[in-house]
């Protein structure tokens, strides 16, 4: 009897356990994810004011993402006519797409050629805005919005974390330089979305990279250098241009972050903000230090 319950609660545990892998399985995303369709309505009752304050937007999905390729599905299901205008109300159409004039119980449908963001609003009731992401069939979740590119940077890198004025917290990390490779910057501006940025990395006072205008709508991206001639450290630079897809944009526009003697691991990694002489908190990986520059 006590070999048939050893038994019987090894079996138990078994199966226990394989609940909890079955489980973890069930939970975990899928690396990719389907964007090869998308359907945009408007907020009922979007023809007033009023949409534009609440978290859900006047347009749904506020922001929506779809492949190359794909098909955007503009359904009217309010009561009113509306417009899909690619562009803005400040500057006007853009020319991507417009539906015209869409009555309620009608549809339009639009196929994206090229990787982009995208703007667009209602020409009948200009409050109502919204974003179309179009991304690489098969992109992959996680990944850069502005590359698109799968990061490469090896576990354990350094990161350092500095501080704009109103709050953010800007994070980077780093692969280590390499001669005759190129680096890759990951960048994160916490709790964030729409982050507009400029980005300069240098070696040796070369340019090594200068990305104008990046802009990510998670607050996350990868920017890649061209191959350094040298692995000696490499400098950051990184200048914050607002948040938001139209102007105006809001932020401190114009602080600066600089990540100065960038060796991942084998140096040092000193920060420090040149934006209003805020010497922000510094975090940083284990297994490197922090020398502030001032």
């Amino acid at each position: 009897m006590q070999i048939i319950h050893k038994s019987m609660k090894t079996i138990s545990s078994f199966f226990v356990l394989f609940a909890i892998v079955a489980g973890l399985v069930a939970t975990t995303p899928a690396a990719f994810a389907d964007h090869s369709e998308v359907t945009i309505v408007p907020a009922p009752g979007s023809g007033a004011p009023g949409c534009e304050e609440t978290a859900e937007g006047c347009y749904i999905p506020k922001e929506a993402t779809v492949d190359v390729g794909g098909k955007v599905i503009f359904s009217n299901t309010d009561t009113a006519a509306h417009t899909f205008t690619a562009g803005s109300p400040a500057e006007g159409p853009s020319g991507e797409f417009d539906t015209s004039l869409v009555i309620a119980g009608s549809s339009y449908e639009w196929t994206p050629i090229t990787v982009g963001e995208f703007p667009y609003y209602c020409m009948v009731h200009p409050w109502m805005a919204g974003l179309i992401v179009v991304q690489e069939a098969g992109h992959e979740e996680g990944t850069d919005e502005h590359t698109s590119e799968e990061v490469h940077i090896e576990e354990g890198a350094a990161t350092a974390t500095g501080m704009l004025s109103d709050g953010t917290k800007v994070s980077i990390m780093t692969s280590t330089p390499t001669s005759g490779e190129k680096m890759e910057i990951a960048v994160e501006f916490a709790d964030s979305e729409h982050v507009n940025h400029d980005i300069m990395a240098t070696q040796n006072g070369e340019v090594v990279l200068d990305d104008i205008n990046a802009h990510h709508h998670d607050g996350k991206g990868v920017h890649e250098t061209a191959p350094l001639v040298s692995s000696d450290p490499v400098e950051i630079t990184i200048t914050f241009q607002g948040f938001g897809v139209d102007d105006p944009k809001t932020g401190p526009i114009g602080e600066q972050v600089v990540f100065s003697n960038i060796v991942p691991e084998f140096g040092t990694i000193a920060m420090m903000i040149l934006a209003v002489s805020i010497i922000s908190i510094v975090a940083v990986t284990a297994k490197s230090k922090v020398i502030p520059r001032f």
